[in-house]
């Protein structure tokens, strides 16, 4: 379980106040992927970190183009596919495989879509996030005061295989993520300021949410559009006001 971050690093300064980059965990390769915005219909793909912080990045950068925009920020990539809640739709999750640069499935993700998954990044209803254990999708339902809602998707068959409903609010919460079966909710102040972890739900119910201490993201003062773990390099990747950061983790085991 997370007992506190560790140090961030600012890889890049690029792109819109909201967005979303990412490696894909599911694969071997280094490529680094730039979505940029709450609605746009290209993926920008890096051979690697070293190409992608270069000054004219984008010249060496592969354009993927999608059938159809993303909505918010909460897309994923996994094993080759990116996972998105399609623009203009109340809860359509669409599998795209890049390489191939087709659709290859879609769900509609029920009760999702209606409010923010967190009341501080409100283009995003539903934010979708690869741990451990695979793909779940993370979002807000009025009917539980706005508490967020978390869903267990086989990412093959794009079927749901549960679904919870947490104690953690989405008023104040900006982003969360998963790890090792854990959602973790991070609340800001609407003006920007110290980000912190301060509800935790552990769907296994290994851990208590009242036992973990806040947990503050060290130095910088700003908001983030997108948290995302990558379980395969056990940090997270943030979007913060057009900065591309990666944090590093301090973990302990389960007691």
């Amino acid at each position: 379980m997370l007992a506190g971050i560790k140090s961030l690093k600012i890889v890049k300064k690029t792109g819109d106040k909201h967005g979303s980059w990412m490696k894909d965990p599911g694969k071997k390769h280094t490529k680094i992927y730039l979505l940029n915005g709450s609605v746009n219909n290209v993926i920008l793909e890096f051979a690697n970190i070293m190409t992608f912080m270069e000054d004219n990045h984008t010249l060496k950068a592969r354009r993927v183009t999608l059938p159809s925009p993303w909505e918010g920020t909460g897309h994923i990539i996994y094993q080759g596919f990116l996972f998105y809640h399609r623009y203009g739709s109340l809860n359509e999750i669409i599998k795209f495989n890049i390489q191939k640069r087709n659709i290859t499935d879609q769900m509609l993700l029920p009760g999702a879509g209606r409010i923010p998954a967190y009341q501080l990044s409100p283009s995003t209803k539903i934010d979708l996030a690869i741990d451990e254990q695979g793909l779940w999708a993370i979002h807000a339902e009025p009917e539980t005061g706005g508490n967020i809602v978390i869903t267990k998707i086989n990412h093959i068959t794009m079927a749901v295989e549960h679904t919870w409903d947490t104690s953690c609010s989405s008023k104040d919460a900006e982003a969360a993520f998963m790890a090792c079966n854990t959602l973790y909710v991070v609340y800001n102040f609407p003006s920007g300021g110290t980000s912190r972890i301060q509800c935790v739900y552990d769907v296994l119910d290994a851990v208590n949410t009242y036992e973990i201490p806040v947990l503050h993201f060290p130095k910088r003062q700003g908001s983030h559009s997108t948290i995302h773990y990558n379980p395969k390099e056990k940090q997270l990747f943030a979007w913060g006001d057009g900065s591309q950061i990666i944090y590093k983790l301090h973990t302990k085991q389960k007691v």
